[in-house]
C-alpha cells in the first residue's frame, strides 16, 4: 500500500506521519513537500530512516514531477495536507494561495484520475483524502455551528482557495467517479506549528517577553482542536469513512482569542516562574485584519455518530502540552525562525496601528 502524504513536513502532516509511519509498517509513505517556509525537516527526524518512509522534495504545482513519481511509486491513497494556510499572508499575497491550493489540488486529482481509472471504473481500494478547513463556511453569529451541509461563504483569499479545492474534489467524484473523502476541521494547535499562528506566536513572545499582538479587542471566537486528535480523526476517516462524504472534525471547544492569550500567560508563568501580571501586561491590541470572521464553531456529531471518533484532549490539557513542547524544543523553534520569518512578523504586525 503506497500512501502519498502531501505537505508532510508541515504542521498537521508531520504529526500525521509521526503517528502512522510506525503504526502502519505495511504501508509505504511518500512525503511530498516543497519544503517551503513553514516546513521543518527536524519535525520528521524520528522517522527519517524508517524503511516505510521517504521524502520526495516536490512542489505539487509541478505536474511533471508528480507524474514521474506516480510512475515510480503509484499511489493507492493520497492524503492531501499541502496548502498555503495563513490567512494574513493570503491577504497580502493571494497569488501563491491560488497556485498551491487550487492548481496543486487539481494536479493531484489528475494524477489520481490517470492512475486509478480503468476505463470508466476505479481500481478498488483507492482513496483521495482532502484535508480542508471550517473557514470555507465563513462567519457565524453568536449561536449555531457549521455542519457538513452548511453553505460555503469564504471571507479571505485563503478560505476562497480552500473552498475552490473542496469543490474540485467533489467535481472529480461526480464527473469521473473518483473515490474521495473530505474533512473540514476547526482551528488546530499543538506541537510543530509554525509560529505565525496565534498560539505558537503567543507562546514564543511570552517566553521572550515580547508584545502579544491581538487583533481588535480579541473577541473573535475560534473552535480549537488539538493536532493529535485531528490526526486520529483523519486516520479513522481513511479506514472507516465512506467515499463521497465529508466529515467535520472539531472538539466543541470555543474560546475567544483574548481568553486563549490569558490562559497562555497563566501556563507560561507556571513553567518559567514569571509573574502572571508581568506577562498579561504584554498584551497589545492592534488594528484588526480585513474580513476577520467573528466566530467559528464545528458540529462534529456526524464523525462521532458514524465513525465513533471523539477528541481525547481538553483545551486545558492540550494547551499545557503545547506550551511544554515549545519550551523543550528550542532547536526546532530556532530552525524555523529565519530572517524571512522575522521580516514577515514585522510586515504583518509591526505596521499595524495600536488601539488605545
Amino acid at each position: 500500500m503506497n500512501v502519498w502524504v502531501t505537505g508532510g513536513a508541515g504542521f498537521i502532516g508531520s504529526n500525521f506521519l509521526l503517528r502512522f509511519v510506525p503504526e502502519r509498517p505495511n504501508w509505504y509513505f511518500v512525503n511530498i513537500d516543497k519544503l517551503g517556509y513553514a516546513a521543518n525537516p527536524l519535525s520528521l527526524e524520528p522517522i527519517a530512516n524508517a524503511p516505510n518512509y521517504r521524502l520526495a522534495h516536490i512542489d505539487i504545482c509541478d505536474f511533471e514531477a508528480l507524474e514521474r513519481l506516480a510512475v515510480e511509486c503509484p499511489p493507492d491513497i493520497i492524503v492531501h495536507f499541502a496548502a498555503e494556510s495563513h490567512v494574513d499572508r493570503s491577504i497580502l499575497g493571494p497569488r501563491a494561495f491560488v497556485q498551491t491550493n487550487v492548481e496543486g489540488t487539481f494536479n493531484l486529482l489528475e494524477i489520481a484520475r490517470r492512475h486509478w481509472m480503468r476505463g470508466r471504473s476505479v481500481v478498488d481500494g483507492r482513496v483521495f483524502h482532502h484535508v480542508s478547513t471550517d473557514e470555507v463556511f465563513g462567519s457565524l453569529g453568536p449561536t449555531g455551528r457549521f455542519s457538513e451541509e452548511s453553505r460555503y461563504d469564504p471571507s479571505s483569499p485563503y478560505a476562497a482557495t480552500k473552498a475552490a479545492s473542496d469543490h474540485l474534489v467533489r467535481a472529480y467524484g461526480k464527473t469521473y467517479g473518483l473515490p474521495f473523502r473530505i474533512t473540514n476541521s476547526s482551528n488546530n494547535y499543538g506541537p510543530r506549528q509554525f509560529p505565525e499562528k496565534l498560539i505558537p506566536l503567543m507562546i514564543l513572545n511570552l517566553l521572550e517577553r515580547k508584545p502579544l499582538p491581538i487583533y481588535g479587542r480579541g473577541l473573535n471566537v475560534r473552535d480549537w482542536l488539538y493536532v493529535e486528535d485531528h490526526v486520529d480523526a483523519i486516520g479513522v476517516v481513511i479506514e472507516k469513512g465512506r467515499n463521497g462524504e465529508s466529515y467535520n472534525i472539531g472538539a466543541h471547544c470555543e474560546r475567544r482569542n483574548i481568553d486563549v492569550v490569558d490562559a497562555l500567560c497563566q501556563i507560561v508563568a507556571k513553567h518559567t516562574g514569571a509573574s502572571v501580571e508581568e506577562l498579561l501586561a504584554l498584551k497589545t491590541f492592534v488594528e484588526d485584519r480585513p474580513g476577520h470572521d467573528l466566530r467559528y464553531a464545528i458540529d462534529a456529531s456526524k464523525i462521532q455518530r458514524e465513525l465513533g471518533w471523539r477528541p481525547k484532549e481538553s483545551f486545558e490539557s492540550g494547551l499545557e502540552k503545547t506550551v511544554r513542547w515549545y519550551i523543550e524544543n528550542r532547536r526546532w523553534v530556532d530552525a524555523v525562525r529565519s530572517g524571512a520569518y522575522l521580516e514577515w512578523i514585522e510586515a504583518n504586525y509591526g505596521r499595524r496601528k495600536r488601539l488605545s
